[in-house]
């Protein structure tokens, strides 16, 4: 495990704002951490960071528990732009290496490689202040890389990128990826997670209330839904134990008992001389998972 996060707590004067909390991110993943305003994400990104202390529990990276020196190993890119506007964009970003451990020359040769791969090399002189805010989020996003962290936190990311800076993003994520860095993913943007996550964690009220692969995650609240395309006339289904959710005129969606077989039924289907087109079966979004857990552990927390 590249982040092991072990029974923290956090408080402030009498507000718990991170509640026994555990869970651990793997090696080489990019994992998606999520959960609604509030609920803790921020406090414990600055714990990992060592912004600030948990008051009870650890963190442990790489194996070692976490000190001061960590944070050298750690990229961090705050929702917030952190950026200095009055600096110009190749004296910011050489400020920001150094202040990573990196020597000038090592500083200057990184620079120089992610302008040019973002093709704003010739940005180097104008100030942040002069940016757009997508262009302003690029050059955060090369600070947040640029000493090549072996693990990196990423608040909104996609914050303020139209949608082909997004696929920019996300293109050099994966990449980083696959050159082995561990990647936080922050995000209220669902669609995200689902394009980009392999595992998840759900943070509400300063504890995880759920954990997984994405795609275990997305079976495991699955309601047995499937969508049919068609030729022909459909068969009777009333024999089946099928109950039908929605139907057009060549498209229908079905809702199975738990305990059939969807394949089963899909040969009865064939036998019955309709030409099926397509069979898939609806999985839940994370974005809909993500509102029914949350709303019922509030629930559960407010009946407690």
């Amino acid at each position: 495990m590249v982040l092991e996060v072990k029974n923290v707590t956090k408080s402030y004067s009498n507000h718990i704002a991170v509640n026994d909390l555990s869970f651990n991110v793997p090696k080489g993943c990019i994992f998606g951490m999520l959960g609604p305003n509030g609920a803790g994400k921020t406090s414990l990104i600055r714990i990992i960071t060592g912004i600030t202390q948990a008051d009870a529990g650890e963190v442990v990276l790489d194996g070692g528990k976490l000190d001061y020196g960590n944070p050298l190993h750690i990229g961090y890119m705050p929702e917030e732009r952190g950026l200095y506007k009055n600096m110009k964009v190749g004296d910011h970003l050489l400020y920001l290496a150094q202040l990573k451990g990196l020597s000038t020359n090592t500083a200057r040769k990184e620079m120089k490689y992610w302008l040019e791969k973002f093709e704003i090399a010739s940005w180097k002189n104008k100030k942040v202040q002069e940016l757009s805010k997508g262009m302003q989020q690029k050059i955060q996003f090369i600070g947040t890389v640029i000493h090549q962290p072996p693990l990196l936190i990423l608040d909104e990311p996609f914050s303020g990128l139209d949608p082909i800076n997004s696929n920019l993003i996300k293109d050099e994520i994966f990449e980083l990826k696959n050159k082995g860095t561990s990647i936080i993913l922050s995000t209220h943007r669902m669609e995200q997670v689902e394009a980009i996550c392999e595992q998840i964690v759900l943070i509400n009220q300063g504890q995880n209330v759920l954990e997984g692969k994405v795609r275990d995650v997305k079976n495991q609240f699955k309601e047995h839904l499937f969508t049919i395309q068609f030729n022909g006339d459909l068969p009777d289904l009333s024999m089946n134990n099928i109950e039908i959710i929605h139907q057009s005129e060549n498209k229908i969606t079905i809702k199975t008992a738990q305990d059939q077989d969807a394949n089963d039924y899909l040969m009865n289907l064939m036998k019955s001389g309709l030409l099926i087109q397509s069979f898939e079966e609806l999985l839940p979004t994370v974005n809909e998972i993500f509102i029914k857990v949350v709303g019922e552990n509030n629930q559960e927390q407010q009946a407690a």
